[in-house]
């Protein structure tokens, strides 16, 4: 790690832990988006489950919309909206490519989860045709009961999708749109680099 990806880092989660004591009602609430081969955007709100120093984190169906976006072209921008922070809100934009994460970091997460959520993962053929409300219903019963009386495994193809960050952005609101924006970004041999942007 550069000092600048440091600083990224640090003051990212700086401002994550002011907005988790802040009236954020979900902190880690974040925008994905993503693109299609060709070129289609799509985006929709997840929940941030990590964040280090090679990225950051949520978990997904591999072959959910997003997942299969994401396995055919893997890129994504992250937006973080805390509208309560400080003058007039902070976003925080990261872009970047996107990875797997390992076997056991997908099978730690999903061991850590609700077990109804564990039964749901199951149950639910994320992003596909639903008939109706009650089939899913009927779906998350049976595999409940298949689950009886034993631990829920991770299923296969569910798993977390890592956005290692090449571009982050800080965006402090102000009034009158006189905002304040730095810009990290990271050159093709590995070097980051900051810089103010007109707001």
């Amino acid at each position: 790690m550069t000092d600048l990806y440091t600083e990224a880092l640090s003051t990212f989660a700086a401002l994550f832990e002011e907005a988790k004591r802040s009236a954020e009602i979900e902190p880690n609430a974040m925008t994905v988006a993503t693109a299609d081969t060709s070129g289609q955007p799509s985006a929709r709100t997840v929940l941030l489950k990590a964040f280090d120093a090679r990225g950051f984190v949520f978990y997904t169906h591999l072959d959910s919309h997003k997942g299969r976006e994401l396995r055919s072209n893997p890129r994504a921008a992250l937006l973080f909206l805390w509208r309560s922070l400080r003058e007039a809100g902070i976003q925080v934009r990261i872009e970047g490519h996107v990875e797997q994460v390992d076997d056991a970091e997908a099978d730690a997460y999903f061991a850590s989860r609700p077990r109804m959520s564990q039964i749901g993962a199951w149950a639910s053929l994320q992003s596909k045709t639903l008939a109706s409300r009650e089939e899913f219903d009927a779906r998350v019963a049976t595999t409940e009961a298949s689950f009886a009386d034993r631990e829920v495994p991770r299923p296969e193809g569910w798993s977390g999708l890592r956005v290692v960050p090449q571009r982050i952005e800080f965006w402090y609101g102000a009034q009158f749109r006189l905002h304040e924006r730095w810009c990290y970004e990271v050159d093709h041999d590995g070097q980051w680099s900051k810089r103010l942007l007109f707001p």
